[in-house]
């Protein structure tokens, strides 16, 4: 669990310095502006991480439903060596996908006044911008999103109907709870990232509005990466110890 916590944090490091510095910088000037190479390695260091973060949940999904459906085979089913092919998968997929993906669509030729009306270089707004007929291209951006973000949230799915069925049949409350309880940050998580996300690119065409968009981007971009850590540390039982140490310790400073 940690190895995957120390990736996704890593992660979310990075997915948020790609959006929010340019963010804030546009919120000081008038003059908003951004060069199209600057875009382009937004464009993707963005979808790199935001499709890395899918499939590192759902790898994170798949240690939980061994360590509660297996727990006496967890050591040997999630060694050291499957962890790191998991975590690897991940990175590849992430970055074969969206590399192929954002090159495609700045291959389009664009014209007109250049100006995006979102606070980033994100997939729909830039590919709006194009001279040409985009419909193709809104196609495949669609089955993308269905091939590769659905199939992790689907895989989760799956593992946590297993995690439930598993859950129910401990027979103390106690017992439930425990095992409930090393579920549920991972659960908050993939439900703020994954409920935002699908709401913004599943969406019907007609049904997108810049400032829907925008709202919602601002959910998946910056606050839920932002709660990440606040969640799983707040749910750590070693973290909480460690804090409440910490306090007692300056309580007893203050004291004396």
């Amino acid at each position: 669990m940690y190895f995957f916590l120390v990736n996704l944090s890593f992660l979310e490091m990075c997915y948020i310095t790609s959006v929010v510095p340019q963010m804030l910088v546009h919120l000081l000037v008038e003059t908003k502006t951004i060069s199209v190479g600057g875009c382009a390695a937004q464009m993707y260091i963005f979808t790199i991480l935001g499709l890395t973060e899918c499939c590192l949940l759902a790898a994170m999904a798949y240690d939980r439903f061994v360590a509660i459906c297996y727990p006496l085979h967890y050591t040997l089913l999630m060694g050291p060596h499957v962890c790191l092919k998991l975590a690897a998968a991940s990175w590849t997929t992430g970055v074969v996908v969206e590399s192929v993906q954002t090159t495609w669509i700045f291959t389009l030729p664009f014209c007109g006044t250049g100006k995006i009306q979102h606070f980033f270089c994100d997939i729909m707004p830039v590919v709006k911008l194009a001279c040409v007929d985009t419909s193709y291209n809104e196609i495949m951006v669609f089955a993308v999103t269905v091939l590769f973000i659905m199939s992790p949230c689907f895989l989760i799915l799956c593992s946590y109907v297993r995690i439930f069925v598993t859950i129910l049949r401990i027979p103390s409350a106690a017992g439930r709870y425990k095992a409930f309880s090393t579920c549920s940050s991972h659960i908050l998580v993939v439900s703020l990232f994954y409920g935002t996300a699908l709401f913004t690119y599943l969406q019907p065409k007609t049904a997108h509005t810049p400032e829907t968009d925008k709202a919602t981007a601002l959910m998946y971009t910056v606050v839920t990466p932002a709660l990440n850590p606040v969640i799983y540390t707040l749910r750590n039982k070693e973290v909480k110890e460690a804090f409440k140490r910490v306090t007692q310790r300056n309580s007893l400073r203050l004291m004396a």
